[in-house]
Parts: structure tokens; C-alpha cells; sequence
């Protein structure tokens, strides 16, 4: 009798069901992420903590979270995507987060109107890769802090990315209830 194996190869996982958990998980993320902000008590939407220390995302507000998200959305995996798409092995640069929010105001922008911006562009981005044929999700690209990738890959980030923003609004939560607990002694 043959052991068990318990490991399971990456290349023995069929790709078009990686592809369609990926999918449906990015799918799920618009309504996931308004859910989480709309957690955070409307006095918590700007309020950063004392130390950003062990956030699984970028120290950011709640209100600030999704205006990032928005922004990666567009201005990195849109372009991402279409430089893997139309150049030969391009590299691809990261979005400065600090910049963009300074730039952007992030602080005072509206929650409702950054949802939606969110949603639409990640319609768009749906739309796009669920018609990709398998060669072009193998695309080549380098991006920067993560090295060679492919066009899959990148979509895979962006689905990692999503989960850590949605970690990112559950640590806030965790630290507003603890800031609560400490006022109230």
C-alpha cells in the first residue's frame, strides 16, 4: 500500500480552478469592503491610532483604506495589467501610497463616491481577465519588491492585496475597541 501523500504540487491544482476561487473572490471584495468600512463607527472613519504597529495593511484611516484601494485598483492593476498585456516582459512599478494620498486628499474625500469608483473599476477589472485566454494570463512581467510574475500572478496580488485591506479595517476595529476599553477603564 502507497502512503499517503498530503502534499499537493501547485502544477497538479487544474488552473482554470485556482482561476475561478480567484474570481469569485474578487467578485465578493466590493461588497466585503463596504461591509468592513461601514463597521467603523462614523467618529472612527479618520481616527489613527497611537502606533500603527502590526497592521496587516498600510497604516491607513479607514477612510483612507478605501480611497487605496480605489487608487491600486486603477492606477496599478489596470495599468499593470494592460502593460503585461501589450509590452514584452515590462517592469512594473509600485503605487507610492503616501504620495497619492497627500495628492488625492484622501483624508477628506467622500466614502460613497470612493466606493463606487471602486466598484466600477473593479467591474472593469473583472470583465477584463475573466476573457484572458491561458497565454495571455502567462504574460511575463517583473514587478518591482515581488520579481517575475506573470499576468496570472498579478491577479493573484491584487486578490492578496484585497485581503489585506480587509485586515487592515479588523485591526482598526480591534484598536478602536481597545482605545474604547482604555478610556473607559
Amino acid at each position: 500500500m502507497r502512503p499517503l501523500n498530503l502534499f499537493v504540487s501547485p502544477t497538479s491544482i487544474p488552473l482554470a480552478h485556482m482561476h475561478t476561487v480567484t474570481i469569485s473572490a474578487l467578485k465578493a471584495f466590493p461588497q466585503q469592503l463596504e461591509a468592513h468600512y461601514s463597521a467603523v463607527p462614523a467618529e472612527f472613519k479618520h481616527w489613527a491610532p497611537p502606533s500603527w504597529d502590526g497592521i496587516p495593511s498600510e497604516p491607513l484611516t479607514a477612510l483612507e483604506q478605501i480611497c487605496h484601494v480605489r487608487d491600486v485598483e486603477v492606477d496599478g492593476y489596470h495599468v499593470r495589467f494592460h502593460r503585461t498585456l501589450n509590452e514584452v516582459n515590462p517592469t512594473l512599478g509600485s503605487i507610492d501610497t503616501d504620495a497619492l494620498a497627500k495628492e488625492r486628499s484622501y483624508g477628506t474625500s467622500d466614502a460613497a463616491a470612493a466606493l463606487g469608483a471602486f466598484r466600477a473599476a473593479r467591474l472593469k477589472t473583472v470583465e477584463l481577465i475573466t476573457r484572458l485566454t491561458p497565454e495571455q494570463l502567462s504574460r511575463s512581467a517583473v514587478f518591482e519588491r515581488y520579481g517575475p510574475a506573470s499576468l496570472l500572478s498579478l491577479v493573484h496580488y491584487l486578490c492578496s492585496h484585497d485581503q489585506q485591506h480587509l485586515a487592515g479595517l479588523q485591526w482598526l476595529l480591534g484598536k478602536i475597541e481597545a482605545s474604547r476599553k482604555h478610556v473607559l477603564g
